[in-house]
């Protein structure tokens, strides 16, 4: 297949489109506008690969978005670029409402102007639209709760996770509607290489490699399902390629951790790969910070349809996994140097 990927020099899309080129024989079309969180040089290694094509564009601009449909001419949709940190939505919700409600519905509409076109050429299916999302939308578990599936209401409480609820809702209508093949995926929280270094793993390892205090939101004892994000790519090509059209599909770990264990997790690597010069562990420089406003108690994924009707798990564990991303980040300094020395600087958003 042609495959048009959304966002693919952000964390997901960049190991989405290595994924896809490394173990299919699909070809890519890679659209990203370059905000802060998109990152070329996560995938400077694919300069040359006949099979992958760069766009730098806005999902909101439509006319460019007609253009590439136009162009490339999928055969599919991996919709993933967003406005995805929980922190920033608080701090700034308006780029947020934007890209991901405004730029999904253009996506949505240039999809079915594709569509319209090939009617007049028959042979050849509408685009499959892929269209990736979050756990969030569901909003906050109690310890006891069962597992989110996907049945569970919606009730999402931040700017970012109302964003992506409409933008689901978005894609679901415009199935219904207008039969446009859509799916739609939920998962649980990503790690692993090439992660903006402002989300948890990440701050985690380069705040203890600083020598600064390792912030931990309230007592630490919220829970997350943690998927390494190779398991999630290939879990999102699986659902493209054998997933029925209209349905929803949820992506989980199988990896319920605390934030606080997870935070001990990391820190007992770096003890091992890099041995403090003070001695002792990074993990006496954990510190207690203000928890974040209207922070999740719990989010857990019920992964059982996609493995009972698509044959998809995790492979990677709790252990595997963190030891495959902390590893990666202290082989790759340059990679999240280059980012440090640019106007963020692992400083606290969200406050309020």
């Amino acid at each position: 297949m042609k495959i048009l990927v959304t966002g693919g020099c952000g964390f997901i899309g960049s190991n989405l489109v290595r994924v896809i080129l490394r173990e299919t024989q699909h070809a890519v079309m890679n659209v990203d506008k370059l905000t802060y969180a998109g990152n070329p040089e996560s995938l400077a290694d694919l300069a040359g690969d006949p099979r992958y094509q760069f766009c730098q564009a806005d999902i909101c601009d439509a006319g460019a978005m007609q253009a590439v449909f136009a162009e490339f001419a999928p055969d599919a949709v991996m919709h993933l670029a967003a406005e995805s940190h929980v922190d920033r939505s608080i701090d700034g919700p308006g780029a947020f409402i934007q890209t991901n409600i405004t730029g999904t519905f253009t996506l949505l509409q240039a999809a079915r102007a594709q569509w319209a076109g090939r009617q007049t050429a028959p042979g050849r299916p509408p685009p499959r639209f892929l269209h990736v999302s979050t756990d969030e939308v569901f909003g906050s578990l109690s310890f006891s709760d069962p597992a989110f599936t996907e049945t569970t209401p919606y009730n999402p409480h931040s700017p970012y996770s109302a964003s992506k609820a409409a933008s689901d809702h978005l894609a679901r209508a415009w199935a219904d509607t207008f039969g446009l093949p859509v799916l739609v995926t939920n998962c649980s929280n990503n790690y692993g290489p090439f992660q903006f270094p402002e989300k948890l793993i990440p701050v985690v390892i380069l705040k203890a490699l600083r020598g600064e205090p390792i912030p931990v939101y309230g007592k630490g004892e919220n829970i997350r399902d943690w998927l390494y994000v190779e398991d999630h790519c290939r879990a999102l090509i699986t659902v493209l390629e054998k997933g029925t059209p209209g349905e929803t599909y949820n992506v989980g770990g199988n990896n319920e951790q605390r934030n606080l264990d997870i935070v001990h997790k990391i820190c007992v690597l770096l003890d091992e790969f890099v041995p403090r010069k003070a001695g002792g562990s990074y993990a006496e420089q954990i510190s207690f910070v203000t928890d974040r406003p209207g922070h999740d108690l719990r989010y857990a994924i019920d992964a059982g349809k996609i493995k009972r009707e698509l044959g998809w798990e995790p492979r990677e564990t709790f252990e595997t996994g963190f030891r495959k991303t902390v590893k990666w980040y202290l082989d790759n300094q340059p990679w999240w140097t280059n980012i440090l020395n640019g106007s963020y600087k692992l400083e606290r958003l969200g406050k309020h």
